[in-house]
């Protein structure tokens, strides 16, 4: 079974992604139309206008620009976090039709730096595995077709087990998820999975990944609102 590593490919995304957003909240405040708008539009313009946007709270533009990434290599304990935010459209690699016959899984970092624990986890993973395979030959063997054998036996697979997922979001989605899950107290691996995210945007939308930052950066709060529960690395009161 091989320890999977995280791979994000943002696969499709509006064209022209801050110019639509940009356009969209111009149009709210013009009485001429969007060609006539585009026009006069400078890149310079363009992005002074998105910084109003974000800077103001004025976010409904943002929900006109989608990104859809392909994700691979996170745990089921990751994914199930991921599609806990509903504003997005989510596929993901269906453990019902698709054998988990030596599946691959992630190991936690404190984990894998530690040889003796490193060891155990692979020994657990490969224990799984051999269960997996137990059920799905015996339930074979009781008449069920592979599909009925893989859906009971995959009742055992861990939350370590490696998953697929593509997932589609509009821009001020992103950056709300990416205030949540970029703070230091979010869970190690969807923090990860963000900031490998915020650098796919940023390659064709740098102003809206700027933006893709913890809650108490100065962009938003410029304090933690976690209180006690505070990483400690901001003021957790009001400037």
């Amino acid at each position: 079974m091989p320890e999977e590593q995280l791979r994000v490919i943002l696969l499709k995304y509006t064209p022209d992604p801050e110019e639509t957003i940009a356009l969209a909240g111009r149009l709210c405040y013009s009485r001429v139309g969007v060609p006539q708008l585009r026009e006069k539009l400078s890149p310079e313009m363009r992005e002074r206008l998105l910084k109003l946007l974000l800077e103001g709270g004025h976010h409904s533009p943002l929900e006109h620009v989608n990104f859809t990434f392909v994700v691979e290599g996170i745990s089921r304990a990751c994914s199930h976090q991921l599609v806990r935010h509903r504003l997005a459209s989510y596929s993901q690699q269906s453990q019902r039709y698709v054998s988990a016959k030596d599946f691959g899984y992630i190991i936690p970092p404190e984990i894998a730096k530690d040889d003796e624990l490193r060891a155990k986890f692979i020994e657990n993973m490969e224990r799984f595995a051999q269960s997996y395979e137990f059920y799905v030959e015996r339930l074979r063997a009781k008449g069920r077709t592979r599909e009925q054998a893989q859906e009971d036996a995959r009742f055992i697979l861990p939350n370590a087990a490696e998953t697929k997922i593509m997932m589609t979001m509009n821009a001020r989605e992103l950056i709300h998820v990416s205030n949540v899950r970029l703070c230091e107290r979010a869970q190690w691996e969807i923090r990860r999975l963000f900031e490998a995210i915020k650098e796919e945007v940023a390659k064709i939308a740098p102003t809206v990944a700027s933006y893709m930052v913890p809650k108490c950066d100065d962009k938003f709060l410029g304090y933690c609102p976690e209180g006690e529960m505070s990483c400690g690395r901001v003021p957790t009161r009001k400037p």
